[in-house]
Parts: structure tokens; C-alpha cells; sequence
């Protein structure tokens, strides 16, 4: 395993048996803040380094990772599945931070963040959602599918679809859909009682609003709120919308600290 970076280059963890998992790591004062991206998403992103840089202005840690076939990792991306990729970020966490966190999970990153902390329910103080997307390989996708497009991915192993945010097409497998079943949790209630926080647009073309109010019922927290944001896609990467992201988080650090 690599010693801790000092600074926000990026820096590779390994472990026997597994993929390299890429990370960029800042120092602080806790609680720190952990960011999970989405599905085919990397810790370069808009959110990634916006929130890399709101943790600096604050003095507080910051940790944002690659899931193995994603971005800096090793790996490929059709091995991976939400089981593996919920393994990576605790493997991570684990290996990197101490005390108290506050997750920042976006889209499919959502759901990350829910599985660390039902794992880790003693390091997270609270939660923070951008278009959170809980079950989604089976909502979202597998529902969705007409019958051929199913037939398709059962006997092929995988389909490739048009992706909006890459030139890259996403690629579905019938592995990602499978075990994905082994980690859905909306059907029954949610053990997480720390204070969560869910941004969601309203215009969100890939992971509709409502996701995030079904999210709401299911979770057992008492101190869990929901803003829709007028106008917002599914990025939430205007200005004014990383400002709400700002806001959502000052008053839950206040809150947590």
C-alpha cells in the first residue's frame, strides 16, 4: 500500500487481488469530505474539482477516487459492477482518512455513498446527493429495456448505448445488472440515520427527481431534505448551481462539526 500524498496529485493505491485504485487526497481538519462520482465519471470532473477546491478555501480534507476501470484505476470498465465499485471507495476511505466524513454522491455515486455508509455508518456524519441514483441498474435500465434489448444483453453479455456526456458509448452488461440486484434498497427501509442532504433538477433527463423523492420516504433518517432545483439538469453544473452545492454543505458542516 502507498504512504498518503501530501498534496492533491493524484496517487495509487494497491492491494493483492485487486485493481489499482487511483485517488487525489488533501489534508485538513475534519470532518473531511469524500466525493463518488457517477457512472463513467472520473475525479476530474466539474463537481470533482470544484469541491476539491471548496474543501481547500475551508481547511477541510478532501478525497475524491477513480472506481477500478474508471478514469486513473486499473481495471476495465465492463468487470465492474456496484458491488465492486461500493468495495472500491471503502477500500480507499479506509486506507486514507481517519475520523468522521461527510459523502458527496453524484448520480450514480448516490448510491455509492449509501452503501459506505450502511458499511460505515460510525465515519460518516452526513450525506450530501446530486441527482442520486439508488437502484438505477434496475429502474433505469433494465426496466426501461423493451424485451429485444434485454434478449440482446442476456445472450450477448452486453449492449452498448448512446451516451450524452462522452463520445464513448456506455456499455451495459448483463453482469452490472445482475449483481446490481444484490444491492438495491429502496424496497425496504433505509438503516441510515445521519443527516442527509438531496439536490435534484427538475429538467434531470437521465435520473428523474422523483428518484430522489423515493429516496426520502425510504431513508430512516429524521433530518433528511430534499431541494429541486427549477430549470436544473442532470449535471447540476451551472454556477448558481455549485453555489447551491456550496451552501447545501456549509450549513451541514456547520451542523456536523
Amino acid at each position: 500500500m502507498t504512504a498518503k500524498p501530501s498534496a492533491t496529485s493524484h496517487a495509487i493505491l494497491s492491494f493483492p487481488n485487486t485493481h489499482p485504485l487511483a485517488y487525489r487526497y488533501r489534508p485538513g481538519v475534519g470532518p473531511g469530505i469524500i466525493f463518488l462520482g457517477g457512472f463513467m465519471s472520473d475525479m476530474s470532473g466539474t463537481k470533482a474539482t470544484h469541491l476539491e477546491a471548496y474543501a481547500a478555501e475551508r481547511g477541510r480534507s478532501f478525497l475524491a477516487l477513480d472506481y477500478s476501470g474508471h478514469g486513473l484505476s486499473g481495471g476495465t470498465f465492463e468487470e465492474g459492477s456496484i458491488g465492486q465499485w461500493g468495495n472500491d471507495a471503502l477500500a480507499v476511505i479506509d486506507a486514507v482518512t481517519e475520523g468522521p466524513q461527510v459523502l458527496v454522491g453524484s448520480s450514480m455515486g448516490g448510491w455509492i455513498m449509501l452503501l459506505v455508509a450502511l458499511a460505515r455508518p460510525e465515519r460518516v456524519a452526513g450525506l450530501v446527493g446530486i441527482a442520486s441514483a439508488p437502484d438505477f441498474t434496475e429502474s433505469l435500465i433494465w426496466e426501461q429495456m423493451p424485451p429485444d434489448q434485454r434478449q440482446a444483453l442476456m445472450e450477448a453479455g452486453r449492449l452498448e448505448t448512446p451516451s450524452d456526456y462522452s463520445e464513448e458509448p456506455y456499455v451495459i452488461t448483463r453482469h452490472l445488472i445482475e449483481e446490481g440486484r444484490n444491492h438495491l434498497l429502496l424496497h425496504a427501509p433505509i438503516n441510515i440515520t445521519c443527516p442527509v442532504r438531496l439536490l435534484h433538477g427538475l429538467e434531470d433527463a437521465d435520473v428523474p427527481y422523483e428518484c430522489s423523492l423515493s429516496l426520502l420516504d425510504a431513508l430512516k433518517s429524521e433530518d433528511v431534505q430534499v431541494t429541486l432545483v427549477k430549470g436544473g439538469d442532470h449535471r447540476l453544473s451551472e454556477p448558481s448551481q455549485l453555489a447551491l452545492l456550496d451552501a447545501t454543505l456549509d450549513r451541514l458542516m456547520a451542523q456536523v462539526s
